[in-house]
């Protein structure tokens, strides 16, 4: 149900999303590539912060396509529920956290 909403909400905003990999529908982990205009290529997951708030932790390689992609297939080799979702639109970030943690 938050990836939909994730996908709706970014393709009203005027950008692309793409689930990359499917996870289990109620227990599954979702890791968040984000770019803007195919550029800037970032992985967050819902995890806990610094502060012990649910928050959106960068993770994984950065700004590298292919380390990108290296990195989530082999997250999802480990764990076959991990649900795997790409963004291509601006401030992806704050669309992700607004979303998947209800802020």
């Amino acid at each position: 149900m938050l990836v939909t909403a994730l996908v709706r909400r970014v393709g009203a905003a005027g950008g692309f999303a793409a689930v990359l990999a499917r996870g289990d529908d109620s227990a599954g982990a979702i890791l968040v590539v984000t770019q803007d205009r195919g550029l800037g290529a970032q992985i967050f997951e819902r995890g806990i912060g610094p502060d012990g708030r649910t928050d959106l932790i960068a993770v994984g390689p950065a700004d590298d396509p292919l380390a990108v992609g290296d990195y989530w297939a082999k997250r999802r080799r480990s764990d076959p529920d991990l649900w795997v979702i790409e963004l291509d639109v601006a401030d992806a970030q704050r669309l992700a956290a607004e979303t998947l943690l209800g802020d």
